[in-house]
């Protein structure tokens, strides 16, 4: 297993992806310069980070759906028709 990004990560290399998509490559080394042309980031580590991240968002193509929470209504569809702690036959 990976280790996990964190939510500034991968915001950061969200944000620099879609603005400058058409430069970013599968090849680590150029990404870093990507990275060091159109970010300010003062430390190396949190550079390289971003330029692996995005890498691999890159090699991963768009085969991945963003996550979206499903609705209200399509998480209680299973409960229709059954009787509930709270439901008004009950009291």
């Amino acid at each position: 297993m990976g280790r996990i990004k964190t939510s500034l990560i991968k915001r950061v290399t969200r944000e620099l992806l879609e603005k400058h998509k058409q430069e970013f490559t599968e090849d680590f080394n150029k990404n870093k310069a990507i990275v060091s042309k159109h970010a300010i980031i003062q430390s190396k580590k949190l550079r390289n980070v971003v330029a692996g991240y995005a890498t691999h968002v890159v090699r991963r193509g768009d085969e991945r759906r963003p996550r979206t929470r499903p609705a209200l209504e399509e998480m209680r569809g299973g409960m229709r028709g059954r009787r509930t702690r709270h439901s008004e036959d009950n009291y």
